[in-house]
């Protein structure tokens, strides 16, 4: 039974990181009710995850969490002593807590951005999770850790993916980067002002060669014997019969 309950896991696991890019080392988020029935089960939580994920973990809660085992009877102690040891992961109520319940589903928003698993005995969560596509779910049977099979939410959003309906996050991250390496933003407008670097590059070669200096063009020398050019007069008739001479040179008064 071992066996067969690691290669469901395994086939689980490969499903979210296929189409969810699901990596290690798995972020588990952790509630008391799981502390409790690890607790009364005797499971071993830190040592026994990572093997049966196969592969690294980080276990971690939220404040919210571990206030609520404080208000709960002295029954729960030994709970809130095994997640006092998980890091504890900021939430939006530092200032008002809420039900642990209520702050992990807050933790994954709409889309579970940050790859969490749920691992968790409370029935009214796991129901709600279920709606939220890629969230993996984690809970104990028999003495035995389950990680449960993908849901029918997670399994309809890679179906649409598939068909071209909706892009997933992976997909999205690609083409807003692609989008600001060529200067569009988040609108798809293109930036303005901001001008992109140059690289650098080695100079022309033929930049560097020192320029020629060309040779001055020497003006032929007058000869003693060229004669100089003559002004030609025209000649017009003027009023009465008689010629004038009139040079080109000269002007009329």
């Amino acid at each position: 039974m071992k066996i067969k309950r690691q290669k469901h896991a395994k086939k689980s696991i490969i499903y979210y990181k296929y189409n969810f890019n699901f990596r290690q080392p798995f972020q588990i988020l952790i509630d008391g009710t799981f502390c409790q029935a690890a607790l009364k089960n005797k499971i071993q939580i830190k040592e026994q995850l990572p093997k049966y994920l196969m592969g690294e973990v980080q276990l971690c809660t939220t404040s919210c969490a571990l206030k609520e085992l404080e208000t709960l009877p002295k029954e729960l102690y030994g709970a809130k002593l095994i997640l006092q040891r998980f890091q504890v992961r900021k939430c939006k109520h530092t200032k008002d807590p809420v039900p642990a319940s209520q702050c992990l589903l807050s933790m994954l928003e709409e889309t579970n951005p940050h790859h969490y698993f749920i691992a968790t005995q409370d029935y009214e969560l796991t129901t709600a999770l279920k709606k939220i596509p890629g969230v993996p779910l984690l809970y104990i049977i028999q003495n035995t850790m389950v990680l449960d099979k993908p849901s029918a939410s997670t399994l309809k959003h890679v179906e649409a993916v598939q068909l071209g309906e909706i892009v997933s996050s992976p997909q999205q991250k690609s083409i807003q980067s692609l989008k600001e390496k060529e200067g569009f933003g988040k609108d798809g407008e293109e930036r303005r002002g901001k001008k992109r670097k140059r690289k650098s590059s080695n100079p022309n070669p033929l930049s560097c060669l020192k320029k020629k200096k060309k040779p001055m063009q020497q003006q032929p020398k007058k000869t003693e014997g060229e004669k100089k050019k003559r002004n030609r007069h025209k000649r017009r008739k003027a009023a009465g019969g008689q010629t004038a001479a009139v040079s080109l040179n000269s002007t009329t008064a």
